[in-house]
């Protein structure tokens, strides 16, 4: 594999991404996590700023208003956008995986209406997968409903940890549309609905670790009425669909840790490099040598991991494999340089005068989304166990 490819187009675009990133995105993540008109202000400052640069929508095709960067040269891309939780929302690629989903399974009229603004930044995608009183790692148990009646879906159902809906134009809701006779992984569907539907109800925003309120809502759906015409794909494809978007977004997820690894390595060698401490600085302590070694060692891993992943999605095989391990593997890793970079400070890695604190909570976080590691170790042991040969270095 090669791995070299952040070149011409894609090396300027990297340090244009690195200075606007760096230079501005980051000193405003404290009035962006405000969550109140000053942060929308800030956000819509840095989107526009985004766009006078040449930096919006890049990993969306071009054909749509895009950059057209391809996705395997994304993750230089994304790794950089990254190291600020609000990258994606600045530069417009927080809705790349939902764009693939729509371009994938929907009509004509579906990508008309909804990948334009989408790409715009007019409003943001959600995805009402998760559900309250069923497991999430298994989607064939969604309890949420869909029947036909005439030419209109009647959707029932209780949602949560649907993210971003608060801001989205509209949220694919995921619904039993089939009967028992059909086999599990048939009978879910996908169905548009418009979040401003009668019906769609946003409960609360659900307090999350040190975020209240957060992105992350509570939402029933009662009675709600949307034309037949919203089903995204065929019926009953409801979960191929969902792999279709879960896919990609695990490895949006894992470039996005490289980001946060990169930048919480820097700030360990920084404070390594100025903190005197028993005679010596931190960096001449073998403890620390250790800390700083395994990290880097551990980031490498976990970008090769995840440019292969690319790269395999990208040639339009199967990538499950190899998205299965850096799902877990890019959770693992970003988690464990954060706890390192947050030793290595002390006491002060702990308060809010540094973004650690943060980092580490959404750490935390990355082992669970879009699949809790021990499902992706289990179901990609499987299909190592059927078929050693689709190990990823064969």
């Amino acid at each position: 594999m090669t791995v070299n490819r952040a070149e011409g187009r894609i090396a300027d675009l990297r340090d244009q991404m690195r200075s606007f990133v760096d230079g501005e995105v980051i000193p405003a993540e404290k009035t962006l996590a405000g969550k109140d008109e000053a942060a929308r202000e800030a956000l819509d400052t840095l989107r526009s700023r985004a766009k006078e640069l040449g930096l919006w929508a890049l990993g969306h095709p071009a054909d749509v208003g895009g950059g057209g960067v391809p996705f395997l040269d994304f993750v230089y891309l994304n790794e950089i956008i990254g190291r600020s939780e609000f990258g994606q929302l600045a530069v417009g690629s927080v809705s790349m995986q939902d764009v693939i989903m729509l371009r994938k399974h929907g009509t004509e009229e579906q990508k008309a209406r909804w990948i334009p603004p989408l790409v715009a930044g007019e409003f943001l995608p959600s995805v009402g997968l998760t559900e309250p009183d069923a497991a999430g790692s298994d989607p064939t148990l969604i309890e949420a409903t869909a029947e036909l009646d005439g030419d209109t879906w009647v959707v029932n159902g209780h949602k949560w940890f649907t993210t971003g809906v608060a801001d989205a134009g509209y949220c694919s809701v995921f619904a039993r549309t089939e009967s028992d006779e059909v086999p599990r992984h048939s009978r879910i569907s996908s169905i548009l609905v418009p979040t401003d539907t009668p019906g769609f109800e946003i409960v609360r925003s659900i307090p999350t670790m040190g975020h209240d309120p957060s992105d992350h809502y509570e939402v029933r759906l009662t009675d709600v009425r949307v034309p037949a015409t919203n089903l995204l794909g065929a019926r009953g494809k409801g979960f191929v669909i969902a792999q279709d978007r879960l896919g990609p977004g695990r490895i949006f997820h894992c470039m996005r840790w490289l980001g946060q690894a990169q930048r919480a390595f820097e700030l360990m060698c920084d404070r390594a490099n100025t903190r005197v401490a028993h005679g010596s600085l931190l960096a001449e302590k073998g403890e620390i040598q250790r800390y700083i070694a395994e990290s880097a060692a551990e980031i490498q891993a976990a970008r090769l991991m995840t440019l292969d992943a690319a790269r395999v999605l990208d040639s339009g095989e199967d990538a499950r494999v190899q998205i299965g391990l850096i799902k877990f593997w890019g959770a693992r890793m970003v988690h464990n340089v954060v706890d390192r970079a947050i030793q290595v400070h002390g006491a002060l890695g702990l308060t809010g005068d540094t973004p650690l604190e943060e980092m580490y909570r959404h750490a935390r976080y990355a082992r669970i989304y879009d699949g809790p590691d021990e499902v992706h170790r289990m179901s990609t042991a499987r299909r190592l166990l059927r078929d050693p040969g689709a190990a990823p270095w064969l």
